[in-house]
């Protein structure tokens, strides 16, 4: 009888920089490759372990000093939108969810830009041309989408998801949307029709990648119910006291070689 060898990627570790969500702190991933025949099953594998996919390559903050970066996802059982949630879901009901394989275009390329532009001028992916751009959309080893929102009156593209599909949920890799709206709060919109697209598909949860106490670019995502932090190797409910301030309460990081002994792979045997 014929057998194949259960996944063995390599891992390995970023050179520490600093840190973009917190001041004074620097940064360092994990990761390995995304690659082969069994691309689907090892994403699945570590995003239930708090990894993140960042187009052939998958992440997880592991860094020396500090834990404060805890992977998110909602529930979608257990979510019930808030008050002002409802207010958004009215607010954006003028606009049309339209999934499609993951293609780049001119036209998100040009929102894109008008986001980067005004939203995050000072960050990380500030530089990046079309190129780029198509290769973070297309570059993709796994079942993907890019779920865009229209105006159902003007056509005109308002908001974007890249959005990969796992077997137990949809993650919500990167969103960009129109940044000359604010009142319409476009960002928590297109998580809570991330929410309803789960919950269509029978799907549990919605990953949203990181969430970081003390940081204000995080701060949004512990406003959603049903959510869930990836702590001490399991996932569990997110209570008062996951809101502490990362300056009063560093965290320590087990040894990189730990880290990877506690990996759990998927078994690809026929």
């Amino acid at each position: 009888m014929r057998h194949s060898l259960p996944l063995a990627p390599q891992f390995y570790v970023t050179a520490p920089q600093p840190c973009p969500y917190l001041p004074g702190r620097m940064e360092r991933k994990l990761f390995t490759a995304l690659q082969g025949d069994q691309a689907e099953k090892l994403n699945d594998a570590l995003s239930k372990q708090g990894f993140r996919r960042s187009q052939n390559v998958l992440y997880r903050p592991s860094c020396s000093d500090c834990a404060a970066c805890l992977s998110a996802r909602i529930s979608v059982a257990d979510f019930q939108p808030s008050k002002s949630q409802r207010r958004t879901l009215r607010r954006n009901a003028h606009l049309e969810r339209r999934a499609t394989s993951p293609w780049a275009t001119e036209e998100q390329y040009a929102l894109f830009r008008r986001y980067l532009d005004r939203r995050h001028a000072d960050g990380g992916m500030a530089d990046m041309d079309v190129f780029e751009f198509a290769a973070m959309i297309e570059e993709t080893p796994i079942r993907s989408r890019v779920v865009e929102y229209l105006d159902q009156d003007s056509g005109a593209l308002e908001a974007v998801c890249l959005t990969d599909v796992l077997d137990d949920g949809l993650s919500m890799v990167y969103s960009f949307y129109r940044p000359d709206v604010p009142q319409q709060s476009l960002g928590t919109w297109m998580i809570l029709d991330h929410v309803e697209i789960a919950r269509e598909a029978g799907l549990p949860y919605v990953y949203l990648g990181y969430w970081v106490p003390g940081s204000p670019k995080m701060g949004y995502k512990a406003n959603f119910s049903g959510l869930q932090l990836f702590r001490g190797g399991q996932w569990c409910a997110k209570s008062a006291r996951d809101d502490f301030s990362p300056e009063l309460n560093p965290s320590s990081t087990d040894p990189i070689a730990e880290q990877v002994a506690n990996i759990s792979l998927p078994d690809t045997r026929g």
